[in-house]
């Protein structure tokens, strides 16, 4: 049920300032974005001057900027960080995404504090602990389910942020290591080298095959589109779509979808304003994904990898009747383009691709090389040319509606909420000749806001109206009332802020080892005060090798119609991968968890 002030926010990646503005233009609440440093994700970093942009567009619209800062610290690293959120502070940005509890250590400013994914905030007891550190936001684990998502928004006084859409990490985030084991690339430094899209195959104790090569790992993307009115009636706080290093197309199309969808629901969930306009379709079935999946959300098992390719494979074209030189004839019609993108398996089954030169008819098509392609093979089509044309043509404006009223003594302007201003009418006009025209002559002239952020949705001129006043005049009352309107909303921007002097309290755990990710000594202290007492620190920072690699709701024995509550036959399984490096599967079975360990665990 949705109540009458409730506000859902929809909440953007963008990799750099163009994919930051395109997710404003296309329907976003908030984006979030990386710095020059400490970022998740090494290769989508943004100098300051670039943040700085994006805050003032994004603000005119209310719409919020989040700051990624969620990397794990070193204690040479500390100073750099604080200093980093200072600048964030005094640049506008609304709030930082955190991962490493250093931070609660650092003489920082009030700004928000958002914990990450990464700290794992998978119990409600740890949820709470962030609440009473005046946390202002959880992003919760992608693996729970709508019951336990409705746990936390009804029983914990604290903003939730769930992804909706995009890349699913097979790890329960900061619980990966695999990266950091076989090439020291860490996942919780912002760099991880995504060792799950690689192939694997299973064996038992024997050595026998169980599950052969294949993609056993890489997860599908999530799509919860078809769950957004359970979320909403959930209580959720911010709808999340992965992608910090997806393009700008990418960013445009699916906003955009999500924008419409939610919508569809209420138009009054959107907390940021501005309508937009555009007569772009979008289409979350033509953008990069690994085949969809809504995850956990329901609390049900089912296949959540994708074992043929990491790639995207996209739409099935038809099946190949037969090959002559570069033309192809299906045994089915398509509506190809030129420039298409197609992609087929190889006779190695690994996903190729070629290029749509001409289209003959319904059923045929000239390619750049179809050296590959025999008959009997199956067709997709991965980059729809025609769709990518209507996208980059499509002109995204984002819009405030304006109300303007005008008599014989005032000229007012309205945006939202209590954002008015108002201009006098107290020189001695003189009365029109024609009040007709004149009346004409204000409305069109106050009407013309051109490149503001601004568009006239209702103009009203009093009845009584007689002004003579002349266009120029008009003209500069009109834009002095943008800019004081523009001064208006930015003074009027309403931050949250985060009450620094939160003391620490008793952590809801007591004995922390590694995968509770203390990589410095100012977290150590922290937890310490919290009553805990630090076993171990990071692998990051110790190059731990006794470890689970990995912790994932994705059960390789379940995949392999193996599971042990099903069919009692527990031999020892291992992961290989391309190298015929072996790791161990086990499986916690009472909390349907799979972990992949070192094989010295």
């Amino acid at each position: 049920m949705i109540t009458k002030k409730q506000k859902i926010e929809l909440l953007a990646p963008a990799k750099n300032k163009e994919c930051a503005f395109a997710a404003i233009n296309a329907g976003a609440d908030a984006v979030y974005i990386g710095a020059d440093a400490f970022g998740a994700r090494k290769k989508a970093a943004n100098s300051l001057q670039d943040i700085q942009e994006i805050v003032d567009y994004a603000h005119k619209f209310l719409v919020r900027v989040y700051v990624t800062v969620n990397t794990i610290l070193f204690d040479n690293e500390l100073k750099e960080a604080e200093n980093l959120v200072w600048k964030l502070y005094e640049l506008g940005v609304d709030a930082i995404i955190f991962q490493d509890f250093a931070f609660f250590e650092m003489n920082l400013p009030p700004i928000a504090l958002h914990a990450s994914t990464q700290c794992n905030n998978d119990t409600p007891d740890k949820i709470r602990f962030l609440k009473s550190m005046d946390v202002e936001r959880v992003v919760l684990p992608r693996e729970f389910s709508l019951d336990e998502i409705k746990d936390v928004t009804q029983n914990i006084d604290i903003d939730t942020e769930v992804f909706i859409h995009g890349a699913l990490c097979v790890s329960y985030s900061g619980q990966c290591y695999f990266s950091n084991y076989i090439g020291s690339r860490s996942a919780n430094r912002g760099d991880c080298a995504q060792p799950c899209r690689k192939l694997y195959s299973v064996v038992d104790e024997n050595g026998n095959t169980i599950v052969p090569k294949g993609y056993l790992l890489s997860m599908k993307d999530n799509n919860l589109s078809s769950h957004l009115q359970e979320l909403v009636d959930a209580g959720v706080t911010s709808l999340k779509i992965e992608g910090r290093l997806k393009d700008k197309e990418y960013v445009t199309n699916v906003v955009s979808y999500y924008r419409q969808q939610i919508d569809s629901i209420s138009k009054n969930l959107k907390p940021s304003v501005g309508d937009i306009f555009n007569d772009f379709v979008p289409d979350i079935n033509k953008t990069f994904n690994r085949g969809y999946t809504d995850f956990y959300l329901d609390g049900k098992r089912k296949t959540f990898i994708n074992p043929l390719t990491p790639k995207f494979i996209g739409e099935k074209a038809g099946k190949v009747k037969a090959v002559k030189g570069k033309i192809i004839k299906l045994e089915n019609s398509f509506k190809f383009n030129i420039s298409d993108k197609i992609a087929y398996f190889d006779t190695a089954f690994e996903l190729s691709g070629t290029t749509v030169t001409k289209v003959l008819s319904p059923d045929s098509i000239e390619v750049l090389n179809c050296n590959a392609i025999k008959p009997g093979t199956i067709l997709y089509r991965n980059y729809d040319a025609s769709f990518y044309n209507s996208l980059n043509k499509a002109d995204f404006k984002r819009k405030i509606p304006l109300k303007i009223y005008a008599d014989n003594t005032k000229i007012v302007f309205k945006s939202f909420e209590n954002n008015i201003v108002e201009h006098k009418l107290d020189e001695n006009y003189e009365i029109a000749n024609n009040t007709a025209k004149a009346k004409d002559n204000i409305l069109k002239q106050l009407s013309k806001l051109g490149d503001s952020e601004f568009y006239a949705d209702e103009t009203v001129v009093s009845d009584d109206f007689n002004l003579f006043i002349p266009v120029s005049k008009i003209n500069d009352i009109r834009r002095n009332l943008v800019i004081r309107l523009q001064t208006a909303s930015k003074n009027n921007y309403c931050y949250n802020k985060r009450d620094v002097k939160a003391a620490p309290c008793a952590y809801p755990y007591k004995n922390l080892d590694y995968s509770f990710n203390i990589s410095n000594n100012a977290a150590k202290d922290f937890y310490e005060k919290c009553g805990c007492k630090v076993c171990e620190f990071a692998p990051e920072h110790t190059s731990k090798n006794n470890i689970n690699l990995m912790k994932t709701k994705h059960c390789i024995r379940d995949y392999a119609n193996m599971c042990l509550k099903k069919n009692p036959d527990n031999k020892k399984l291992y992961l290989v991968d391309g190298f015929a490096q072996k790791y161990k599967l086990c499986f916690d079975c009472k909390n349907c968890i799979m972990l992949i360990q070192t094989m010295d665990s």
